[in-house]
């Protein structure tokens, strides 16, 4: 148990191989006939730029780390200190337990322990499967104590351009809304949707983004879609149903081991800030879980 990552759980299905780490359910690489779709880090290495995680029980930033429920405030650790805010959740280091595994499946559980700034013991359940259609990501999130938690989740893939790189690739994302955002990334209203991203797409060359989308367009399947046009022609493809509510695009520029190396593409069941001003914020009670599935696939 040296390795920061833990145990790897490895799955295969025809000519696809993913792995997925035991702390913090990530997934940390996926290839297809040994192409990689996501960025991917090594087993001993601390994840880049959240790469692969699971956002939970929010994703994104919270203002100051500081929410109220019920007429009592919480504060919970700020770890993005240059923005005062608190990214990403709690459960990105912690260690999941398999609970259930096939040579193409793993399902992860982890409980949160209840704490002054979050007291609430909610339990996240992942399964990853491979298949014909490529990897799909269950969530199941769960708390059986008295009140009401405040919940959000989200994903973290850094997709992989290819060889040509970030300005090759071109963008899809189904949303009607763009969130607008302050100097501390924090939302502060929404835009229309440019026409031409949920259109023909958007070419990322020279283009910079740390953005969020919400108001996701759902087809009559109930799917809501992302695509990276990547330089080599292919397409990944990313699909949330209806609890995806949200997407969240960075191209990485300035980020540290990332700098531009990939695009972050990330399904979301609410925007950042959501414990504070309650945009499609999930309360999880008992006997009512919050499930969420999303799908990535190279076309």
């Amino acid at each position: 148990m040296t390795s920061p990552t833990g145990l790897q759980h490895v799955l295969t299905h025809g000519d696809q191989r993913a792995v997925v780490t035991q702390v913090g359910a990530s997934l940390r690489s996926y290839t297809v006939a040994g192409t990689p779709v996501v960025l991917g880090y090594g087993e001993d290495e601390l994840f880049p730029a959240y790469d692969g995680a699971v956002l939970a029980p929010w994703p994104n930033r919270l203002t100051d780390g500081q929410f109220e429920v019920d007429g009592v405030e919480y504060q919970v650790p700020i770890n993005e200190v240059d923005r005062r805010t608190a990214l990403h959740g709690l459960v990105s280091y912690a260690r999941f337990d398999a609970t259930a595994s096939t040579p193409s499946s793993v399902t992860l559980a982890h409980t949160l322990v209840p704490t002054p700034g979050y007291p609430w013991a909610v339990r996240v359940q992942v399964t990853y499967s491979l298949d014909e259609a490529g990897l799909r990501v269950h969530t199941l999130a769960s708390h059986d104590g008295p009140g009401a938690a405040p919940f959000g989740i989200g994903f973290h893939p850094w997709l992989e351009p290819g060889p040509g790189g970030v300005d090759a690739c071109t963008l899809t994302v189904e949303a009607d809304q763009h969130v607008l955002v302050d100097d501390r990334l924090l939302p502060v209203g929404t835009e229309p949707t440019d026409p031409a991203l949920v259109g023909a797409g958007v070419p990322l060359a020279g283009v910079a983004l740390d953005d969020a989308w919400d108001a996701a367009r759902h087809d009559a399947e109930g799917w809501t879609t992302a695509r990276l046009v990547r330089s080599d022609g292919r397409t990944t493809v990313l699909r949330g149903d209806r609890a995806v509510t949200a997407w969240q695009v960075c191209t990485g520029d300035g980020i540290p081991r990332i700098a531009r190396a990939a695009v972050a593409v990330e399904p979301m069941s609410c925007v950042a800030d959501a414990f504070r001003t309650g945009t499609d914020l999930v309360h999880l009670t008992a006997g009512a879980p919050h499930e969420l599935v999303w799908t990535l696939q190279l076309v």
